[in-house]
């Protein structure tokens, strides 16, 4: 079962250092916002990063990589950490450091673009505000389920179940909670799974 963490913490750090600095960018962040203006506080996330569907912030691509970076609240930081630190290392290990890099921060600039591309806020409502590293984290499922159903010899089936499961649970959960972004849910699962295929394709990695 590759989704079980059997490491303790400094083989974690030495196995998994992108995962590593992912985690603290994400509480250095919410340790900054906190301090100016609040985590809760739209206006407060809108300047240090937060995508926003409507209006001038709209055409501000800088957003769409920073607002991965951001958490709405102390319990949106740590789901969202705890996804990360328990599912993402297998991927980490499998693609290499860079590789791994690109996928997750490039899967969820492209899971912020699609979620307003979908269907931003028309003219003259109140504009969405969206944050949170949920978009780049499904990047990684999207990965993974690339794996589990085209290189379904790399996964075991009890991981392969996991990940099923996981991505039910998932996005019926993203529908049926308010405030849940489901595009860019969505958006980073169809992202992650094109791009690993095409990572892999392009930057093959020498097997020892």
């Amino acid at each position: 079962m590759i989704f079980i963490r059997y490491e303790n913490w400094k083989s974690y750090l030495r196995y998994y250092p992108v995962t590593v600095i992912l985690l603290l960018a994400n509480v250095l962040m919410f340790i900054i916002v906190s301090l100016n203006g609040g985590s809760t506080n739209l206006d407060t996330l809108v300047k240090f990063g937060a995508v926003v569907d409507n209006g001038p912030e709209k055409e501000e691509l800088w957003r769409y990589f920073a607002a991965t970076f951001l958490h709405n609240g102390f319990a949106h930081l740590f789901f969202n950490s705890f996804s990360l630190l328990v599912f993402a290392p297998p991927l980490e290990r499998l693609l290499g450091w860079w590789r791994y890099t690109i996928l997750y921060v490039i899967g969820g600039f492209l899971a912020n673009i699609l979620s307003v591309a979908l269907g931003g806020t028309p003219e003259p409502y109140t504009a969405t505000v969206s944050v949170g590293a949920s978009g780049a984290i499904y990047a990684i499922y999207g990965a993974f389920l690339y794996i589990a159903a085209i290189q379904r010899g790399m996964m075991d089936e009890g991981s392969r179940k996991t990940l099923y499961g996981l991505l039910v649970v998932g996005i019926i959960m993203s529908f049926v909670t308010p405030n849940i972004n489901w595009k860019a849910h969505l958006g980073g699962l169809v992202a992650g799974f094109f791009l690993y295929g095409l990572i892999i394709r392009i930057f093959k990695r020498r097997r020892r």
